[in-house]
């Protein structure tokens, strides 16, 4: 007699998940988009993304969307609870001195233009480049294909100081070409190698021109690094031509996805515009020469006993196109 066969024990009920508050769905949307920009800043699709972080790609679409796990609203309400933003409560490493928490909760009092001046006088209080000194080291930001390599070439021949560029020192320090860093170790480690060999350069040079890879404004620190040591230039152009000239080097990878290449360009120009604006000066490279630029440039570093700069302020020049970016820079 075949013994009777025994019933599967019952179901356990899917937890309940706690209703989101209006405030809370609109917490997970707001985090949703920043996701989305900080990843358009760093050229970075949601494929890579996904794989860096060791997470779904569907996860990163549901967070973008603002469908976020309603936990990450749950660890908003304690810290809140606790008294702290939830920046605080999650920050990875040392607790940070007391000083510091102060200070942060200060400056967050203030409006944008009194920021903007509070940083100007920490920067003349503690900083240790004067302007001229500044002046003499000159670093090019921008997208790639802007012609930060061709102006800066030019620019370090006419003033006969060293030509720099920060990509090249760090495969000189790493040992290996930028793609294998990105795809064996990732944007972290990448973001390391790239403040180290900035770090270097300022150590071993009083007077360079430096040409940066273009995703170095999304990192905070290496920013403020690269802006209170050095005379700054955004060296901009509209997205076809930052496109057709990385093509015209033989890099053909926008072309992989063609359909998509111009779109992902202008978006990734726009999400890192207010972060090129913060440039000293602003130079546009579309329709005109080298050697045109070149002059502009030469007018924009000059030091003060030789005449002001000529270049407007690129915080008060937006590009008329959205800036973009659709390559890893």
């Amino acid at each position: 007699m075949k013994p009777a066969p025994t019933k599967a024990p019952p179901a356990k009920p899917a937890p309940v998940k706690p209703p989101l508050s209006g405030e809370g769905t609109a917490y997970l949307r707001r985090l949703g988009e920043r996701v989305r920009t900080l990843r358009n800043q760093r050229g970075m699709s949601r494929k890579v993304l996904a794989k860096q972080a060791k997470v779904s790609e569907r996860y990163i679409a549901q967070l973008e969307a603002g469908l976020g796990n309603c936990s990450i609203v749950l660890l908003r309400r304690i810290a809140r609870a606790i008294g702290l933003p939830v920046t605080q409560l999650v920050h990875d490493g040392a607790e940070p001195a007391l000083d510091f928490v102060l200070l942060t909760q200060f400056l967050e009092r203030l409006p944008a233009p009194a920021l903007a001046q509070a940083r100007e006088l920490l920067i003349q209080q503690f900083s240790q480049p004067s302007d001229d000194a500044r002046r003499r080291r000159i670093a090019l930001i921008g997208l790639r294909g802007g012609g930060k390599s061709t102006l800066g070439g030019l620019l370090a021949k006419r003033l006969d100081v060293p030509f720099i560029e920060l990509d090249r020192e760090i495969e000189r320090r790493s040992g290996a070409p930028l793609s294998e860093i990105f795809d064996m170790f990732g944007q972290e480690t990448f973001r390391r190698a790239e403040r180290e060999a900035l770090d270097e350069v300022l150590l071993k040079h009083k007077h360079f021109v430096l040409a940066t890879g273009g995703s170095i404004v999304t990192e905070p620190g290496t920013l403020e690094i690269l802006l209170s040591s050095c005379f700054t230039v955004w060296v901009r152009a509209e997205p076809q031509d930052h496109m057709k000239r990385v093509m015209a080097q033989g890099d053909m990878r926008p072309m992989a996805n063609s359909g998509r290449a111009m779109d992902d360009l202008i978006s990734i120009l726009k999400s890192r515009e207010p972060l090129y604006a913060r440039a000293d000066v602003a130079l546009s490279t579309t329709g005109r020469s080298p050697e045109q630029n070149l002059n502009e440039l030469l007018d924009a570093v000059a030091l003060p006993d030789r005449g002001a700069p000529a270049l407007p302020k690129a915080n008060q020049d937006p590009m008329k196109e959205p800036a973009a970016a659709g390559m890893r820079e």
